[in-house]
């Protein structure tokens, strides 16, 4: 992985970790907005501005790659990169929690 895309996206922003965590499954935009919805319980909502510049600035990065269309909506999917970025943050994330639990 590019020390620079480390730099940018680890830790990773909220928004950006469950878009990421979304494609894991090909998805677009909207479907990805109604997952994050329903798994948080309504408590993290993206907008579209935020999602579409984020989705942008993912595959310009290399993090997120176009698939296919479909009526009109951009299929995306997590690249071999993404997944990295995405590891590391799991990992991260499971490592504060460890350190909370056992405080």
């Amino acid at each position: 992985m590019d020390a620079k895309i480390k730099r940018v996206y680890v830790p990773m922003t909220e928004t950006g970790f469950y878009i990421l965590f979304c494609l894991q499954d090909e998805m677009h935009g909207y479907s990805i907005t109604q997952k994050v919805r329903e798994m948080t319980g309504g408590e993290v909502e993206i907008g579209p501005g935020t999602m579409y510049g984020s989705l942008g600035k993912m595959e310009k990065d290399g993090l997120i790659s176009f698939v296919r269309e479909e009526e009109k909506r951009k299929i995306y999917a997590i690249t071999e990169t993404g997944r990295e970025v995405l590891d590391l943050e799991i990992s991260r994330i499971k490592r504060l929690y460890k350190n909370i639990t056992e405080a």
